[in-house]
């Protein structure tokens, strides 16, 4: 499974490399500080991937889907020859409880739990699999027992692809450590499992994979469930996604029969675990793994009763990207966001029961300037957050004399979207209104508020509004959780904005204004904290950032586009603590 190499260089570059965590090895295992035994996963568990380098929460993400067990992705070393672990390989990420701690906690108090998986396609490639780079297999066992004892986990999977596969070195020590935590877990009370997800052939595993489960067993490594990923066959065939879900696990099924003679078949199709990718897989259309295909693998699924269905990955359950192979953040095909996920979650008990209909709308931008006689637009989005899609009818008030909105079209089957126009008389007055635009269906109704500023007549469309936040309020700013105007620190006057980054936000706070098309300005403002971001995005992209105690100018040129309307953006970063501005203005 691919990890986006782009994105995780960018974090590292964007937050700063973080001072490394060492491992303490003694005696084949390592020292950290105690953490209470983990409750072992169901018998049958759906736990889909997790892209853990996307800046998502994966509780928020859980809570939102249904899917209880998340299987998070992807552990590996920061550089070839490394012992120590890290997500994604990024040395701001390590294994730690400050990282994904908060959301594991409430993860399992959601009646869930994280399957850390090592390893992945990136890590196979440039040589960071932990015991590819490792040779240490002490430090490797170290490795592995540093996010058991950090995380409380009772399942480490192995995500075992391409050049990993033909590494008889590190195939070698990577059994011989996985042997080395199961003897330190049973002297230590501790239950632990071992997954390796492995590529497929529709008639069972290739000659490749088959290797590495010979290794274990002559490791005497206890090899707990054995996950095929059911895509990116590569065979340039056309493929009914489903049934050759069910022949490659049948063939697995048989190939485990000879590895391990004296089980059971219940026992065998229970040490079996299948990974689906939904929609069009890497190669192609040729490869397209549908909803109803997902429907006839978990009827299958039950009734043969094996250990885990998941899905590569949860970020991609969502049906916007129409014709697209492989993306990391859309299926490809047409479909409402977490289908795929509710037809899997009930494998485990993992979902929450009958699922309720319901949905989210929202805007973007959620706010914008306008003087007297011109008109703005908002993109009015909706989404399935629980059931199926259900027709949901939107309407705006609020609109104050001199001002005329419209949502259109409405109904729209909730996953779909519709447009919000504004328009304004040369009459209406001055000032800042709140529009609501709200959706409602059958079993809910939500709203969410656009922020319009009408400026002055008099070089109003240059001018932020509330660029002092001497208002002492943030409208028409809008902020992600936390975000507030604040007395102090501040620049000048009384107040300024601050921006509430943590660990699974940048703390955004955002307007959106409109200027003359196709002109040059200079955005200009005062920031303080570490990593604080000013910028324009929309109609014109630029920004930059400063990392200061103390209160730092930041000047932003750019030039719009056709329309003129950008949004202003001050932020942060993950992890790194909140961030101030004050005395923003745009010339």
């Amino acid at each position: 499974m691919r990890l986006n190499r782009s994105i995780r260089a960018l974090v590292a570059a964007c937050a700063g490399l973080a001072a490394a965590v060492g491992l303490t090895v003694a005696g084949g295992t390592a020292a950290h500080a105690a953490t209470p035994a983990a409750t072992p996963l169901p018998q049958h568990v759906f736990a889909p991937y997790f892209e853990a380098w996307t800046g998502d929460s994966p509780a928020k993400l859980a809570s939102q889907s249904g899917a209880k067990y998340l299987t998070m992705a992807f552990i590996q070393a920061a550089g070839k020859g490394s012992c120590i672990p890290y997500w994604n390989g990024d040395t701001s990420m390590p294994i730690a409880s400050a990282q994904f701690g908060a959301d594991i906690a409430a993860i399992r108090a959601a009646g869930g739990d994280v399957i850390p998986s090592f390893g992945g396609y990136t890590a196979d490639n440039t040589g960071t699999e932990i015991a590819d780079s490792c040779t240490d297999v002490n430090a490797v066992a170290g490795a592995f027992e540093s996010v058991i004892t950090a995380y409380g986990v009772s399942r480490i999977d192995l995500d075992i692809e391409d050049n990993s596969l033909t590494d008889t070195a590190g195939i070698d020590r990577r059994n011989k450590a996985v042997k080395l935590v199961e003897d330190w877990a049973a002297s230590n009370g501790r239950s632990i499992q071992f997954s390796y997800t492995v590529p497929t052939t529709t008639g069972g595993l290739a000659a490749s994979g088959l290797n590495v489960l010979r290794n274990a067993v002559q490791n005497n490594a206890r090899i707990d469930v054995v996950n095929i990923m059911t895509f990116d066959y590569y065979d340039n065939a056309s493929h009914d996604m489903g049934n050759d879900t069910r022949s490659a696990a049948t063939g697995l099924y048989n190939q485990l029969a000879k590895l391990y003679p004296g089980r059971t078949a219940a026992q065998l199709w229970g040490s079996i675990g299948v990974t689906a990718m939904p929609g069009i897989d890497d190669f192609g259309a040729a490869e397209t793994f549908t909803t109803a295909d997902a429907a006839n693998v978990y009827d299958w699924a039950t009734a043969k009763g094996i250990n885990t269905l998941s899905l590569w990955a949860l970020q991609r359950d969502n049906g916007g990207c129409v014709g697209t192979a492989g993306s990391d953040s859309c299926s490809g095909i047409s479909q409402n966001t977490w289908d795929f996920t509710h037809v899997f979650a009930p494998f485990s008990g993992g979902g929450t029961g009958p699922v309720t209909d319901d949905f989210s709308v929202g805007l973007s931008p959620a706010a914008g300037s306008v003087t007297p006689g011109g008109s703005l637009r908002s993109s009015v989005t909706t989404a399935v957050t629980a059931g199926s899609a259900q027709s949901v009818t939107l309407g705006v008030s609020g609109a104050p004399a001199g001002v005329t909105a419209s949502v259109s079209p409405s109904p729209v089957n909730a996953g779909d979207g519709a447009t919000l126009d504004i328009a304004t008389t040369s009459a209406v007055a001055p000032g800042t209104y709140p529009l609501t635009v709200t959706g409602s269906e059958a079993s809910s109704t939500h709203s969410v508020t656009y922020t319009l500023t009408v400026a002055g007549s008099s070089g109003g469309a240059k001018a932020l509004a509330n660029g002092d936040l001497e208002s002492g309020s943030l409208s028409p700013w809008t902020c992600q959780s936390g975000g507030a105007a604040v007395t102090a620190p501040v620049h000048s006057g009384s107040y300024a904005l601050s921006a509430a980054a943590g660990p699974n936000q940048t703390g955004e706070c955002d307007q959106t204004v409109t200027l003359s098309p196709n002109t040059k300005y200079t955005l200009t403002g005062w920031v303080q904290g570490d990593y604080a971001y000013l910028g324009v995005s929309g109609d014109a992209t630029a920004g930059t950032w400063a990392s200061a105690s103390g209160w730092t100018r930041l000047t932003v040129p750019f030039t719009t586009g056709s329309t003129g309307t950008v949004t202003v953006y001050l932020h942060g970063w993950y992890g790194q603590g909140s961030v101030y501005g004050d005395d923003f203005s745009i010339a």
